[in-house]
């Protein structure tokens, strides 16, 4: 399977959908294989891909990550058969439990059981776009006599699922057509590639029809010190301020001090503090941070990782357009 190179687009506030349009535009003119849309508290992400898929040709589209509480799985079904339509069959969704600070704190439902949750979505988004009839007994849901009213996309989008700890990822390999990884060193990546790996084992699955893609924090500039004060940023707001799992993700791979030190500082208002304790091992350990010669350097030892089928761009939730630009163009395809 020939790797991709992917953009996540920019997961900060953006001045516009046709902002957001204009940088799909860019990624496919320097030849990205596909761009993902994270759903966080801005706008949302079928609204958007929607727009961006009928304002490019080639690129793929997909979700990284649509949360498995705040819509049902058959309503997520019929939005992937959809904007599979309207994208001409260049969807792929990417679905997982995300974290108790957005789905208790933004959404007002429980976090609950979200192995299962997402198993069970899984498997019903499935069924919704083989476009049978849908009779379904889980745990979490039951379903009874629901089918597509248009015909089901062909082909059906690939879905992928989202993880950080082992239990998760091995559920992305069983179930899922993929899995997006994201916060992990290359070492910590190989440990969940083995944990995806005998998920598939254990589902049966085809290992060549899977595909895993890695988000990978990246910024480009020729000022390449402001670069990397950008991605340090960047890394800090996730490990001290999104909950737990980064944290915990970051503590598994080796650096619990550092992990507790930044959630600490960030959480006592101390950002610069917490900045401060990710030191340049560390950064260049989690991301591609510099020059655009050393942002290359570090982005293709991450794409050399053997079991990653696509890289994905992303870049710091501080930068500009003008240094989301400058990213793309310095790891553009050859």
């Amino acid at each position: 399977m020939t790797q991709q190179r992917d953009v996540f687009l920019p997961v900060a506030a953006q001045p516009s959908v046709d902002t957001l349009v204009e940088m799909s535009q860019r990624a496919e003119s320097l030849g990205y294989d596909r761009v993902w849309l994270p759903e966080t508290w801005g706008r949302d992400a079928v609204t958007t891909l929607t727009s961006i898929a009928e304002h490019t040709d080639e690129i793929g589209v997909g979700t990284s990550i649509m949360n498995v509480y705040s819509r049902t799985p058959a309503l997520i079904g019929q939005t992937a058969a959809t904007l599979q339509e309207v994208s001409d069959g260049r969807l792929r969704i990417g679905l997982g439990p995300s974290g108790p600070l957005v789905i208790e704190g933004w959404h007002g439902v429980d976090f609950d059981r979200p192995l299962r949750y997402t198993r069970e979505t899984i498997d019903i988004v499935k069924a919704v776009l083989s476009g049978e009839t849908v009779d379904y007994e889980g745990d979490i849901f039951q379903l009874s006599g629901f089918r597509l009213r248009c015909d089901p996309p062909e082909p059906a989008p690939g879905i992928d699922a989202g993880g950080l700890g082992p239990k998760s990822v091995e559920l992305a390999g069983r179930f899922g057509d993929g899995w997006h990884a994201l916060m992990t060193t290359r070492e910590g990546l190989q440990d969940r590639l083995e944990d995806f790996e005998r998920g598939g084992e254990m589902g049966d699955r085809d290992r060549s029809e899977q595909r895993v893609t890695l988000s990978l924090p990246c910024c480009a500039l020729d000022d390449g010190d402001a670069a990397r004060e950008l991605t340090r940023q960047h890394i800090a707001f996730y490990v001290g301020g999104m909950g737990t799992f980064y944290r915990d993700a970051l503590a598994r791979q080796g650096y619990e001090d550092t992990a507790h030190e930044i959630a600490q500082q960030w959480a006592s208002g101390d950002h610069e503090a917490a900045m401060a304790a990710i030191d340049d091992e560390l950064l260049d350990a989690l991301g591609a941070a510099g020059t655009p010669e050393q942002c290359r350097e570090r982005f293709d030892a991450f794409a050399g990782v053997d079991g990653v089928d696509a890289v994905s761009v992303s870049f710091p939730r501080a930068a500009d357009p003008d240094q989301i630009d400058a990213t793309l163009s310095a790891l553009a395809p050859d």
